[in-house]
């Protein structure tokens, strides 16, 4: 039981480092603030304009069959979150943020202008033989895109990082106001593109369709160089990333080939150390070592990134044989992703604000990995549900219940079910977000050491990418294993239900492995809340870190707490 001596400074401790939020309209740094903000809108309008009716491109401009378009859209987005580590390293190792910001913004708009330039119909403007061939532009296509992803790979890492750089001299405070801004200027861009912006591809053209997101990352371009003389800049100092690969190596090495006479040790890299005759501080090793702790959590966290591409990919095929029109007016298939983030936007509040105090409140705690299991199943049943909606679908046609519908200028025999009986499905994967996803990158960050976040971190991203190509290889081993049958070009006649009953099982099946991890894992003992007085008491096990985190943020708040190195033991399993 700690004195009350005791209790009175950790309470000071922790009103020192929660200051209040400063605003940068009052910090006298407005318009740089605001060039790197407006940045982030158009690149996110871009990629999610790009990604939106990808799909439907594949398969109606480019000619690839059903299942060939669901994994080239799961490669495109696996690339897109594997690259962000890499450029991570750059910009830490040589080249800065500002430097790898802007050059990844080059190789973009490169790619992103690829992409109208492929779409246009030059036959229907009178120019005869001077349009491509179909296999020119698949080319053409694959090349856009491979630029795209590695563009975008290059931003993610360091822009939201870059911003906060602008502003870490005014204290914590004014950076949770920046990613707060950053979050809300995010689902702007996004908003914009799976509204409007997809409209236009769907009903206009491809080729007007894709100018939009061109655009706006030439605008992305321009933006973020209007402030280039007025930025804080730091100079590289060295990636975290290459000493882990060569302390990671090294303890490798000296473990195949120990030296005579050397100790038995618990690690290999405990070999590394400079007090056991290494050429590395022991805390660095053990930093290393950490991810060993870590990673185990982030394994089936893959699985989920299988189930969440399937927005972008399988739903949209499912949604394009649906009722999308009403009254004249045809829905955008890929509008139904507003219901992804209204969720999270709705969720997000009542879940900081009510749901997570209330359980507090009864001493029902709900722990990082009580939220991400939580999440799992969230995602699991939005497989379930996307099933029975693929059933009731075919049913109704069956029965005579179906229409024909131009999509993009191909017609499709269609389902009379309204595309809105998709929406469950949608906002079920958007509550899983709220607590997979969101709670994946606030345990990333808060159960790693400081000098090893920035490496987590990109470890966390790359389950996305990881999730993104198993969905890509699941599509090729089910079609081959089914003779075409579960995923056929024409979905109509196959059984795209099977598949989404698969993924349903494979989630429950990775949450019950996930069950045992998060048994066994003991957290990192943090303090610096002023509820976690409560730690100081043998009663109650410490509290973690609260922060909000969303998808597409791939940032850090700054840390307002004070780590300890010893570990307490799981209170929080699931039990």
């Amino acid at each position: 039981m700690a004195s009350l001596v005791d209790e009175e400074k950790i309470l000071l401790d922790s009103q020192e480092l929660s200051p209040t939020p400063v605003s940068f309209f009052k910090s006298g740094r407005v318009r740089v603030i605001l060039c790197i903000l407006f940045c982030e809108l158009c690149e996110r309008l871009t990629y999610y304009s790009i990604i939106g009716n990808l799909i439907i491109f594949c398969t109606n401009e480019l000619g690839y069959s059903s299942a060939t378009a669901a994994v080239i859209v799961a490669a495109f987005s696996g690339t897109s979150y594997f690259v962000p580590i890499f450029g991570g390293w750059i910009a830490d190792s040589f080249a800065g943020k500002y430097n790898t910001i802007y050059g990844s913004l080059l190789i973009y708009f490169v790619g992103a202008v690829t992409l109208p330039l492929i779409s246009i119909h030059y036959e229907d403007l009178g120019e005869g033989d001077a349009g491509l061939t179909v296999s020119q532009k698949q080319g053409f296509f694959m090349f856009g895109l491979m630029l795209i992803a590695i563009g975008t790979g290059g931003i993610k890492s360091n822009v939201g990082p870059f911003g906060a750089q602008q502003m870490e001299d005014l204290g914590p405070g004014a950076v949770q106001t920046f990613f707060n801004w950053f979050y809300w200027f995010i689902n702007v861009g996004s908003g914009i593109a799976y509204s409007a912006v997809v409209y236009v591809q769907q009903e206009v053209g491809f080729d007007v369709g894709f100018t939009i997101p061109a655009v706006s990352i030439l605008l992305s371009l321009i933006i973020l160089a209007l402030s280039r003389s007025k930025y804080l800049m730091k100079p590289p100092e060295g990636s975290v990333l290459t000493k882990v690969v060569k302390i990671t190596y090294d303890g490798a090495r000296k473990c195949t080939h120990p030296d005579p006479g050397e100790e038995d040790l618990d690690s290999c890299l405990d070999r590394t150390k400079v007090s056991k005759g290494g050429q590395y501080q022991d805390q660095e090793v053990d930093d290393v070592k950490s991810l060993g702790r870590v990673i185990p959590v982030f394994i089936p966290i893959i699985i989920y990134w299988t189930i969440y591409i399937q927005m972008s990919s399988t739903y949209v095929l499912q949604g394009m044989r649906m009722r999308l029109d009403y009254g004249g007016f045809t829905i955008p298939v890929a509008a139904l992703n507003l219901f992804n983030v209204i969720i999270i936007l709705i969720l997000i509040p009542i879940m900081d604000q009510f749901v997570y105090p209330c359980f507090e409140r009864h001493g029902l705690r709900l722990s990082m990995l009580k939220r991400i299991g939580i999440g799992m199943v969230f995602a699991s049943g939005s497989m379930v549900v996307a099933a029975i909606v693929e059933i009731c679908r075919k049913n109704v046609m069956r029965d005579g219940g179906y229409i024909l519908q131009t999509i993009a200028g191909d017609t499709y025999n269609s389902s009379d079910v309204s595309v809105f009986a998709q929406i469950p499905q949608y906002t079920l994967i958007g509550a899983s977000e709220v607590f997979t996803s969101i709670t994946g990158l606030e345990f990333a960050y808060s159960q790693s050491p400081d000098s090893m976040q920035g490496v987590v971190m990109g470890l966390f991203l790359m389950t996305t990418g990881l999730g993104s190509y198993l969905g890509s290889l699941l599509v090729v081993i089910v079609n081959a294993a089914s003779s075409d049958t579960w995923l056929p070009d024409e979905i109509n006649n196959g059984y795209l239900e099977y598949f989404y009953f698969l993924l349903a099982g494979m989630m429950l099946l990775d949450f019950a492995v996930f069950l045992v991890i998060a048994r066994h894992y003991k957290y990192v003992k943090v303090t610096g809340r002023p509820a976690s007085v409560d730690e100081a008491s043998d009663s109650m096990p410490p509290l973690e870190v609260d922060y909000s985190y969303h998808s597409e943020t791939e940032a850090l708040l700054p840390k307002s707490v004070q780590r300890e190195k010893s570990k307490v033991e799981n209170d929080y399993s699931f039990s």
